[in-house]
C-alpha cells in the first residue's frame, strides 16, 4: 500500500531545499534522543514505538468492550478533555456519515463528548437528550479530578444510576485511568466497572493509540486493527535508519522549523474535507501544547476550506505575511458525485457537467495554492490517497515524530505543559477549593 506524502515544492521561493536539508544532522541528532531517551520529557515518551506493541489480546479486550457499549447503549458518551478526547472524535468525525444523526437506523451508538467544557446549557441539554436513551459512558481521566471531566462524568453517572438502577449502570460505565492511582481509579475499584489503562509515559495528547482512543473509537464501529497497522507503517517510514530525504516526519520537522526561523511565526493547517475539521483541533492541540514554551514556538491555526477562503481567505492572501500553510489533501473521495447538465444553464456552470465535483474541488485546492504561494505565504502539501483507518493511523503517527522532532530543534521540552495550571489554580481559588485559602485571599484583592 502507499503511504501518506509530503511535498515542499512550494516552499522553495521561500526556504530553499538546501536550507531545509542543512537541518539533517540536527534532525538526527533530535530522533536520536528520542529513541535514546535522553532529551527533555524523556519519561513520557511511550507513545513512540507504542502501535507496534499493542497484541491481538490487547486489541480482543477492547473490542469485546465496545460489543458489550453497542449491544446495550443507542448512545455512548466520552466523558474527557484535551487529549482525552480530541484524537477519538477526531477519527470518528472523520470516518462517520455527516449526516449519521439524521438517520432512522444505526448500526452503531452514537458517540457524544461531554467533560470538555463548563457549559451548563450543554450539560442540560444533554441531560434531557439522555432522558430517553438507553446510554453508556466512557470516563477518561488519569487523576479523576480534572473539574471540567470530573464534574460532567459526576452529572452522567447520578442520571444513569436513576434510569437503569446501579447494577445496570455499573455494566455501562468503562474508565479509562491510571493502573493504580487516583480519584477514578480509586471509584472504579469500589464500583467495579471495567477499566483501561493509560500508560504513565504516555500524555494525554499522544493517547490517541491506546485505549483513550481506540475504545471510542471502536464502539463508534471502526476498524482499530487498520487505524493502528497504519500507525505501525508509518513509525517504520519515519524509522531512526531512514535517510533524511525519505523520511516524511524529518523532512516536514526541518520545514517548518527553518520557516519560522525566517519570521513565520502561524501554521495554518489547510483541510478541503470538512470530515478533517478535529483533525485540525487534535493538531492544534498536539503542536501547540508540545511546543508554546519559553517564550517562543509556531502558533497553530486551522481553516477548513473552500468555506473559509470566504471569510479568513483575505487575511490569508494580503494580511501580514508571518503565516503558512500545511494542506492535507484527500487524493481519492470515498464518494462519487457527476455534476448533471442543465438547459436554462442560469447559473453558467454547464462548462462543468459531467465532472466530478471533487474535480472541481481539486482546482479550488490548486488555483488557491498558486495564489496564495504568490502572495507570499509557503505551502506544505500532505497527501492521503484515501480517507480510511488506516491512512488516518498513519497521519496520526506522522504528526506526533514531527512533532516530538520539532519540539527538540525548538529546544523546548515538547511533553510537558506547564502552562496548562495557571488558569487552574485561579478557578480554584476564586471557587474556594478547600486548601486555597492563601490565593483565594490574594485574588479577592486583586479584584
Amino acid at each position: 500500500m502507499k503511504n501518506i506524502s509530503i511535498n515542499i515544492d512550494k516552499v522553495a521561493i521561500f526556504a530553499s531545499k538546501s536550507c531545509i536539508y542543512a537541518y539533517e544532522n540536527k534532525v538526527k541528532a533530535c530522533s536520536d534522543m528520542l529513541e535514546k531517551g535522553n532529551g527533555k520529557g524523556n519519561d513520557f515518551l511511550g507513545w513512540l514505538h507504542l502501535p507496534a506493541s499493542i497484541n491481538n489480546i490487547q486489541f480482543a479486550e477492547i473490542e469485546a468492550s465496545a460489543k458489550l457499549l453497542r449491544q446495550k447503549c443507542e448512545v455512548v458518551i466520552v466523558a474527557g478533555i484535551g487529549g482525552s478526547y480530541l484524537g477519538a472524535k477526531a477519527i470518528i468525525e472523520a470516518l462517520s456519515n455527516s449526516f449519521q444523526h439524521l438517520q432512522k437506523e444505526q448500526t452503531n451508538p452514537t458517540i457524544l463528548f461531554a467533560g470538555n467544557n463548563i457549559s451548563e446549557d450543554y450539560l442540560s441539554e444533554l441531560s434531557d437528550l439522555l432522558t430517553t436513551k438507553q446510554f453508556g459512558i466512557i470516563n477518561i481521566s488519569k487523576s479523576g479530578t480534572t473539574t471540567e471531566t470530573a464534574l460532567a462524568f459526576r452529572l452522567l453517572k447520578t442520571q444513569l444510576e436513576n434510569q437503569v438502577g446501579k447494577a445496570e449502570a455499573q455494566q455501562r460505565i468503562i474508565a479509562i485511568t491510571d493502573k493504580s492511582k487516583g480519584a477514578l481509579r480509586t471509584l472504579a475499584t469500589q464500583e467495579g466497572y471495567k477499566t483501561f489503562v493509560i500508560p504513565d509515559n504516555v500524555g494525554g495528547r499522544f493517547s490517541v493509540l491506546t485505549p483513550v482512543g481506540l475504545l471510542p473509537i471502536a464502539v463508534a464501529g471502526y476498524n482499530i486493527r487498520e487505524l493502528v497497522k497504519g500507525a505501525v507503517d508509518m513509525e517504520k517510514a519515519c524509522g531512526k535508519n531512514i535517510p533524511f530525504a525519505d523520511n516524511p516526519a524529518a523532512i516536514y520537522a526541518a520545514t517548518r522549523n527553518e520557516l519560522y526561523k525566517q519570521g513565520k511565526k502561524i501554521e495554518i493547517l489547510v483541510n478541503y474535507h470538512p470530515k478533517l475539521h478535529f483533525v485540525s483541533e487534535w493538531w492544534k492541540q498536539l503542536f501547540g501544547e508540545s511546543e508554546g514554551k519559553d517564550n517562543k514556538g509556531i502558533f497553530p491555526a486551522a481553516v477548513d476550506f473552500t468555506t473559509d477562503l470566504h471569510s479568513m481567505g483575505q487575511w490569508i492572501q494580503e494580511g501580514e505575511r508571518i503565516i503558512f500553510e500545511t494542506v492535507i489533501s484527500i487524493a481519492n473521495p470515498n464518494k462519487r458525485v457527476l455534476i448533471p447538465s442543465d438547459k436554462d444553464n442560469l447559473d453558467g456552470l454547464n462548462f462543468l457537467a459531467g465532472k466530478r465535483v471533487d474535480e472541481v474541488n481539486k482546482m479550488a485546492e490548486l488555483g488557491t495554492q498558486i495564489a496564495h504561494v504568490d502572495g507570499g505565504v509557503p505551502n506544505i502539501k500532505i497527501e492521503l490517497p484515501e480517507l480510511n483507518e488506516y491512512y488516518l493511523g498513519q497521519l496520526l503517527y506522522f504528526f506526533e515524530i514531527a512533532c516530538g522532532i520539532s519540539g527538540y530543534l525548538l529546544e523546548v521540552n515538547p511533553f510537558d505543559q506547564p502552562g496548562v495550571e495557571a488558569y487552574k489554580k485561579n478557578m480554584f481559588a476564586l471557587l474556594e477549593k478547600p486548601g486555597f485559602e492563601a490565593e483565594t485571599k490574594a485574588i479577592k484583592t486583586r479584584l
